[in-house]
């Protein structure tokens, strides 16, 4: 094994050690690594779909958020790839004590976030549409624009229904939920805010400021600490959980996407206009390393070992494998027009690629 990577394992059962936190990267055979095998096209999934996202539940389950050009919301069994139910986003607003509010709403679902339980999926809404609703969100918006609120709906795994749904602010975008399962973090674009909700008194305990379009979303995996990206500027915003203060990392122009790595030590970061990734080391707070992926650097996802990161390059039509030990490009996949969303399944070690135009991509493992 060479010495370099002999090296990188010790520091991270060291940490394992000093912090009781896990790390898979840890345990992995330098044979194993994800970093080391290519990744070819295993499935193509069409039908009704149009996804901005797919989230893996990492328990079987892979969802897919289909906007408001469909307004549904699709699970899919992830080893056998296939459809298991379509979730309508449509809620009677009334019937959750919203009682201003008559009839049927249409969403338009944006991302999603499992439950740490595996209970529930969560998935955010760009706007809502039916009566009293009459001023949808843009792409290009700030709070004074005065914009609709929208709502955050919560889906029973077991009924695949809509059984909750939560105020939040206009357009929002990332859904996350903190591995203790007792916070729910929601980047709303519009706002500038970051709404965070109490899973325990299902209520908002928190509205964070965070500057123009906010949206990537990151939780250690003790909890403590919450990373968001303002797309709009150039930082990375820290808060703690505990009190919700908030500190800050310059980590560049236009970051969109966020991963931390499986110990928690580094958080990578797609910068969009750049269509770089970059490696950021969280305990000396300095950059490590960026790499060019592709025009348009969207979002990406990380292996279960921590080696190999998983980018879209919106507007070059490719997902990019680069490697977390060199920050190298290992391999580029010509996957579709304007893919948009990706995530690692770990139960099958497979990544899916959400295409726009109306269908998803699954790769595995050569």
């Amino acid at each position: 094994m060479p010495r370099k990577l002999v090296k990188k394992i010790s520091l991270a059962v060291t940490c394992l050690l000093l912090t009781g936190i896990a790390s898979p990267i840890s345990q992995a055979n330098s044979q194993d690594l994800s970093a080391s095998k290519k990744i070819v096209l295993v499935k193509t999934i069409n039908g009704a779909i149009a996804p901005k996202s797919v989230e893996a539940s990492n328990s079987g389950l892979v969802s897919a958020h289909n906007m408001m050009y469909r307004h549904s919301v699709t699970l899919y069994n992830a080893q056998t790839m296939e459809l298991e139910a379509t979730i309508p986003d449509s809620v009677k607003l009334s019937d959750f004590g919203y009682s201003k509010y008559s009839g049927t709403y249409k969403g338009s679902p944006v991302e999603g976030a499992f439950s740490p339980d595996g209970n529930y999926l969560y998935f955010t809404n760009y706007a809502m549409y039916g009566k009293g609703f009459n001023r949808e969100g843009t792409d290009t918006c700030s709070p004074s624009d005065n914009y609709d609120k929208s709502f955050l709906s919560r889906v029973e795994l077991s009924t695949k229904k809509i059984d909750a749904i939560y105020p939040v602010g206009s357009v929002p975008k990332v859904v996350k939920v903190s591995p203790d399962n007792k916070y729910i973090l929601i980047s709303n674009w519009c706002s500038y805010t970051v709404t965070i909700i109490s899973v325990e008194t299902q209520q908002v305990v928190k509205t964070i400021k965070i500057g123009r379009y906010p949206r990537g979303i990151a939780i250690t995996s003790d909890s403590k600490f919450a990373y968001v990206a303002e797309m709009g500027g150039n930082r990375i915003h820290q808060i703690n959980l505990e009190d919700f203060s908030v500190n800050y990392i310059p980590i560049g122009s236009n970051p969109r996407a966020i991963v931390l790595s499986p110990d928690n030590t580094k958080l990578y970061a797609t910068l969009n206009i750049s269509g770089k990734v970059i490696a950021w080391d969280l305990a000396t707070n300095k950059a490590i390393k960026s790499v060019a992926t592709g025009k348009s650097a969207r979002s990406l996802a990380i292996s279960t070992d921590g080696s190999a990161l998983y980018v879209v390059n919106f507007r070059s039509g490719t997902l990019s494998v680069v490697s977390t030990e060199t920050m190298k490009v290992l391999q580029n996949v010509k996957v579709c027009s304007e893919p948009i969303g990706v995530t690692y399944d770990q139960t099958e070690s497979k990544t899916w690629v959400a295409c726009y135009g109306g269908s998803i991509k699954v790769f595995a493992p050569q």
